[in-house]
Parts: C-alpha cells; sequence; structure tokens
C-alpha cells in the first residue's frame, strides 16, 4: 500500500516564490495542506500560522530571517513540524533561534536549495585547498534583482565559507565586504565580495581565483526561480520523518 503524501505547508505563500514552491510541490506529489502569509495580508485558501502548524509534517519557508526565527521558535514550542528554509537576512540573533529551535524540530536551512550550486561549494572548496593563498586572490562576485535586501547575498557567502574552508581559515577574518576611496593594495589571503543589484535578475554567482599569469573561475546562473521549489520540495520529503537536527542540502543530496 502506497505511503500517503507528505503534508506540506508553505509559508509566505502569496510570494513569489511561495508560489513557485506551492507548483513544485503539486508536481512532486506533495500535498499542499496550508498556505500563510504575514498576518493582516488577505488571501483566498489562506490560514494563519498555529493552525498551519497544525496541519502540516514540514512548512517550507521562503521569506526573512526574522519571520523565519518566529516561526522556528513556534515549531519547537510545539514539537514540529520540520521546517525547510531558504530564507535570507540573517542576524546572529536570527541564526541562534533556528539552532536552538533545532534541537527540538528537524530542519534545513541554507542559503541556496540548487543542486549545481551546491557541487559548487564542493569545487571551490578543493580548488581553495589547492592553490596556494599567496598567490591566488579569492573574490565572490554576486548579482540580483533590484528587490533583494540583503548584501551579500546567503549563497555569495555560502561559497566565501566553502573557499575559507579550503583554505583552513575563518571567513569572518578574511572576508572583505566593501571597497571603497583608497583601499592601498589587497591583503594576501583575503575573500573579497562584489555586488549587484538590478533588474529582475534571478541569481548569478562566480568565484574567481586570480593570480598574476591566470584566472581560474567558477560561474553558476540561475535561470528560474523554480528551480529553488524543486529543490526545497525534495528536502522537505527528504527531512519529513526525521529526528531534530539542524541539516542543509549537503544532508539532503548526501554529499
Amino acid at each position: 500500500m502506497a505511503e500517503p503524501p507528505v503534508k506540506i505547508a508553505i509559508a509566505g505563500a502569496l510570494g513569489r516564490m511561495g508560489v513557485a514552491v506551492a507548483t513544485a510541490a503539486a508536481a512532486r506529489g506533495l500535498e499542499v495542506a496550508a498556505r500563510f502569509d504575514r498576518p493582516g495580508l488577505g488571501g483566498e485558501g489562506l490560514v494563519d500560522r498555529a493552525r498551519a502548524l497544525e496541519l502540516a509534517q514540514v512548512v517550507i519557508d521562503f521569506t526573512s530571517g526574522d519571520a523565519s526565527a518566529e516561526l522556528a521558535q513556534a515549531a519547537a514550542a510545539r514539537g514540529g513540524p520540520a521546517l525547510v528554509i531558504g530564507s535570507t537576512g540573517w542576524t546572529p540573533t536570527t541564526e541562534a533561534a533556528v539552532r536552538e529551535a533545532s534541537a527540538k524540530v528537524a530542519v534545513v536551512k541554507t542559503g541556496n536549495f540548487s543542486l549545481g550550486v551546491n557541487m559548487l561549494l564542493g569545487l571551490v572548496a578543493q580548488a581553495a585547498a589547492k592553490l596556494p593563498a599567496d598567490v591566488y586572490d579569492i573574490e565572490v562576485f554576486e548579482a540580483h534583482h533590484r528587490r533583494k535586501v540583503d548584501a551579500p547575498s546567503g549563497t555569495a557567502l555560502m561559497l566565501g565559507a566553502a573557499a575559507a574552508n579550503g583554505r583552513g581559515v575563518s571567513l569572518d577574518d578574511e572576508a572583505v565586504r566593501a571597497r571603497d576611496g583608497i583601499t592601498g593594495a589587497r591583503r594576501a589571503g583575503s575573500i573579497g565580495f562584489s555586488v549587484m543589484r538590478g533588474g529582475g535578475i534571478i541569481g548569478e554567482h562566480s568565484v574567481v581565483l586570480a593570480a598574476e599569469d591566470e584566472i581560474l573561475t567558477f560561474s553558476h546562473s540561475a535561470r528560474d526561480r523554480s528551480l529553488f521549489a524543486r529543490g526545497a520540495v525534495e528536502a522537505a520529503l527528504w527531512i519529513a520523518g526525521k529526528p531534530p537536527g539542524l541539516y542543509d542540502m549537503q544532508d539532503v543530496l548526501g554529499f
């Protein structure tokens, strides 16, 4: 006898990613048991957050760091459901709230649900480990639409962290997130970030390792938001029934 479909709830259901998740879930055979958004926003078929948590086995959330932290605390307080979080705009406080909640509920949290990006993370870490820091400068480039409110993007920070991990250093110690005016020569071993915001760009990321005599570039281009929604749906299928803990897409994909 076939198992019943996983029941999901969609946070931020009225947003672009919420709509994309609903489409991807239907295509994969999941049951959208509830849809909810910010209090005060009306929409056909929406329920409040408390009701959504009652109805779902997994909540897929592409909202904001603040909203996701509140959601995680609410889920932890009642012992479920599991969470799949792809929000951006995090602070140390909201990150800590999700980590605390993951002691009581299963959480998949990542800055990017793309299979290609997750492959890229591994390649960047390997290249950074093999190419000497005093010869190869690392720069992470990212571009997104004009409506994105945080910078660098969560994916850019993941790529910077992969490079730092490959070199065995801390990204916090080596990151250079802005340059303006007379900055002086580049410090060896630093990991720079360059950001563009404009138009309707979905997501462009590149990691450049530049030496005096050669340049190595890894890049990824997102062409449609549906790729992130599909990844989140796969994460929801994977995490349903998993024990409490904080997981990422590397766990989902078995990397």
